[in-house]
Order: C-alpha cells, then sequence, then structure tokens
C-alpha cells in the first residue's frame, strides 16, 4: 500500500487520480446513504465497497454451526459479565464498509455505551464468520482487511465441510494466523477464558454438553 501510495504522490497525473478518488467517493457516500434508508431489519444486507450485497438464506449446516457457537458465546459472556454478543444482525459501521458478522462481541469499555436503539456498531473485539460458498471470498478478502485495520482483536473462520475453525489474532494492523484445529478445545484471546471443544461448534450435542458445563461453573 505503501509502496502504491508514493508513485501516486510522485505521478504528474496526481491531480487527475486525486479528482477520479474524490467523486468516486462522493458517489459511495450517496450509495450508502442510499442503503441506510432502504435496508430493513427483515433483511441480511452489507454494504461492501460502494456495492450493496443481499445475502441469500444459508444451509442448515451453516445456521447449525452459527447458532451453536452464538449460543456458547452469548450464554458464557452474560454468565461471566463480559459484555455483549450480537448474532447476524449488528450492522458493524466501518470506514468505507457496513458489515453484518455471523457473531460478534463487544467487551464492557464498548457495550456499556449502547443504546437500545442503536443501528451502527463500533468495530467488535472478536468476531466469528461461518464460510459458504457465497460469501468465502469477502469473509478471507475485504473482511479479513477491513476487520484487521479496524482492531478487531481476533477472527474465527469457521469451515463446516472441514468441521474446522481457522483462528487468527491481530498483531501489527494484521491478522496472524494462530492455528487451524479441528480437533481438541478451542481458547480465546478476546473472550477472557473462553474455551470450547470444537466438535461443540458442529455437533448439537456437544454443544449441549458444553453449555451444560457452563451452567455447573456458574453455581
Amino acid at each position: 500500500m505503501e509502496t502504491l501510495l508514493k508513485t501516486i504522490l510522485k505521478s504528474p497525473r496526481l491531480y487527475e487520480y486525486s479528482k477520479i478518488i474524490q467523486q468516486t467517493v462522493e458517489s459511495e457516500q450517496e450509495k450508502r446513504n442510499r442503503f441506510y434508508q432502504q435496508f430493513t431489519e427483515q433483511q441480511k444486507a452489507e454494504f461492501v465497497n460502494g456495492e450493496i450485497v443481499i445475502h441469500s438464506p444459508v444451509k442448515r449446516e451453516h445456521s447449525i454451526a452459527s447458532d451453536n457457537l452464538f449460543s456458547l458465546i452469548k450464554y458464557y459472556v452474560i454468565s461471566k459479565k463480559l459484555g455483549e454478543v450480537s448474532h447476524e444482525k449488528a450492522l458493524v459501521k466501518l470506514t468505507r464498509n457496513d458489515f453484518e458478522p455471523d457473531i460478534c462481541f463487544f467487551k464492557n469499555e464498548k457495550s456499556i455505551q449502547f443504546t437500545q436503539n442503536q443501528m451502527f456498531f463500533p468495530a467488535p473485539d472478536f468476531i466469528a464468520e461461518v464460510l459458504s460458498k457465497g460469501t468465502e471470498k469477502t469473509d478471507r478478502g475485504i473482511k479479513f482487511k477491513d476487520y484487521a485495520f479496524h482492531g478487531v482483536g481476533e477472527y474465527w473462520l469457521i469451515n463446516t465441510d472441514k468441521k474446522e475453525v481457522e483462528q487468527y489474532v491481530l498483531y501489527n494492523k494484521r491478522f496472524e494466523i494462530v492455528q487451524i484445529i479441528s480437533h481438541g478445545d478451542i481458547r480465546s484471546y478476546q473472550i477472557e477464558d473462553f474455551e470450547i471443544p470444537v466438535k461443540a461448534i458442529f455437533e448439537e450435542q456437544e454443544n449441549f454438553k458444553t453449555l451444560i458445563s457452563f451452567t455447573k461453573d456458574c453455581h
């Protein structure tokens, strides 16, 4: 990025480029404002690099993995009073793009400022996206870069075909891979002391057993 910027700044066409960039930014902002006016709570929609992306219904395996992980994080976070968890419908507003992550977690420092009527949310501390054919390119591409740039501390990519989790943590505004795991336990870096069996994401019985263990730990 720095090399590209230096090239543009030294180019005799700098003013021409800057005019094109400004026109693009203004046009994109108009589209973004229309997006805010048009999208409804019933839709799963995102604004990505100037385009409105409407998501189609997900496969059952996607829904199961997303619901399973959300239920575990939600119960744990509430019981430990660690912050707030959202599932699919929190619109995360970043500098250029608006995303609706499958699962996101905000620590108390951020969530304490939320209001009941809030529609737009800052960059979360933790995000999990369940991969699908329609979203994988975005999840590994612009979201991967944008989440890191805006300080998301941890990012999980969940592969339902391979039943594995790719775990990334933030380092110098970039995500670094921690592990790709399909067996054993996975421990979060951002959700304090949160550790679960990977199978609890994909298998409902394992998920139930883990929830029960959380319940026992709270008593």
